[in-house]
């Protein structure tokens, strides 16, 4: 755990060219990929961490045609940001399984319509 809210923290800052970003965003991704164990245990995620570093992958892979640089580092603080606020303990456990599970989010969270939440037995 972080011994103050600051040790996370980062400069932001303007990459100069597509490699410094490609150099920055793997550097993100490896502070995720390291972290995956220590975000298990503190919010006692009940998966395995592979499957932590799998959905890490898949949010990396979902911006991965961003075409513009400056789109690229916008990303990159959020990313810092977020890093941030999940290894100082910030969060709280439902928002570290909302990226997991699709009952916290999403279409089924609730029924399309008042006769098949009926049906369901949903009030």
């Amino acid at each position: 755990m972080a011994i103050s809210p600051t040790e996370f923290a980062k400069k932001t800052a303007q990459s100069t060219s597509w490699a410094d970003a490609k150099r920055r965003v793997l550097s993100s991704y490896r502070e995720w990929i390291r972290g995956a164990p220590e975000i298990q245990t503190m919010y006692n995620v009940p998966l395995p961490i592979s499957a932590l570093r799998t959905r890490m992958r898949q949010e990396f892979e979902r911006n991965r045609h961003a075409s513009n640089l400056s789109v690229v580092d916008v990303l990159l603080f959020k990313s810092h940001a977020e890093y941030q606020e999940t290894m100082n303990f910030w969060k709280q456990q439902t928002h570290i399984l909302s990226y997991f599970n699709d009952n916290f989010r999403g279409d089924k969270r609730l029924p399309s319509s008042f006769m098949s939440g009926f049906l369901e037995g949903r009030n």
